[in-house]
């Protein structure tokens, strides 16, 4: 008899709530927004007081379900909004097919932020710089740069890639940027005389023995490098640089000379 009359007590204040989600004013739907029971928040979306703002609250949870969120997804209002599409995509449930859908519509530094969420999956992370790197080309320089100092690890070294001398210095301040990515694009073929110097000028990166080695292997390596960093090199390295056969004639003559030199001392 208990269990009966506290089942009919949870039943009875349960319709009592979901009459409460259809039937609210836009004051009281915050309460109902904040209901634990899936059935009363699907009842909130049929209420005919329902705006953009209670649907931004609502998509703050992070304990909805799938099919609630396709729900919204499916609403008209979400449609004409960008704001509440956005909210869609930050919420770590929304399933990943609707986040797909959903990215093309946002704003290029939305993207950006939405990398750098807490709360946003490694999947929906990795389909926003997707997005991002399908707009680089049509982008104006300008962003380029605020993304270059902005954008995370991937987005960084994709912009590296470009070789565009003005993206150099921003990517290369970027604190996100790896070591590996510098590297892959002096071994591409976009490097540059003006971007090596760059990168050899600047104090981050200068006096990583690594990135020297791969500065002085390449071609269009200027010669005041050689004179500036050969004296600091062991005699192993230099031997291998010129037995690497890449330096021009130009840059073997000066490592000869810094052969001969140690060898006369």
């Amino acid at each position: 008899m208990n269990i009966e009359a506290n089942d009919g007590q949870l039943t009875a204040e349960l319709a009592r709530r979901l009459h409460r989600a259809l039937s609210a004013d836009k004051g009281q739907l915050y309460n109902c927004l904040q209901d634990p029971a899936p059935e009363v928040l699907r009842a909130t979306l049929r209420n005919p007081g329902l705006r953009e703002e209670h649907l931004l609250v609502l998509l703050k949870r992070q304990d909805l379900p799938e099919d609630l969120l396709k729900a919204i997804y499916q609403l008209d209002q979400t449609g004409a909004s960008r704001q509440l599409k956005l909210a869609l995509v930050k919420n770590p449930a929304t399933p990943a097919p609707i986040v797909q859908t959903l990215l093309p519509h946002l704003h290029l530094f939305e993207l950006v932020d939405l990398c750098f969420l807490p709360s946003v999956t490694a999947d929906q992370r990795l389909a926003a710089e997707r997005n991002i790197l399908l707009r680089l080309e049509s982008e104006p320089l300008g962003n380029c740069i605020t993304l270059a100092r902005r954008g995370t690890a991937t987005l960084v070294g994709e912009l590296l890639i470009k070789g565009e001398p003005r993206l150099m210095e921003p990517c290369l301040s970027n604190p996100r940027l790896k070591e590996a990515a510098i590297a892959r694009f002096l071994r591409g073929p976009k490097a540059t005389a003006e971007t090596i110097s760059i990168i050899a000028r600047h104090p981050r990166w200068k006096n990583r023995p690594n990135l020297r080695q791969s500065i002085l292997r390449h071609r269009q390596t200027p010669l005041v490098w050689f004179t500036l960093w050969l004296p600091k090199l062991p005699k192993r390295d230099l031997r291998t640089l010129l037995l690497s056969r890449q330096p021009t004639s130009a840059q073997q003559a000066l490592i000869n000379n810094e052969l001969k030199r140690r060898q006369k001392g």
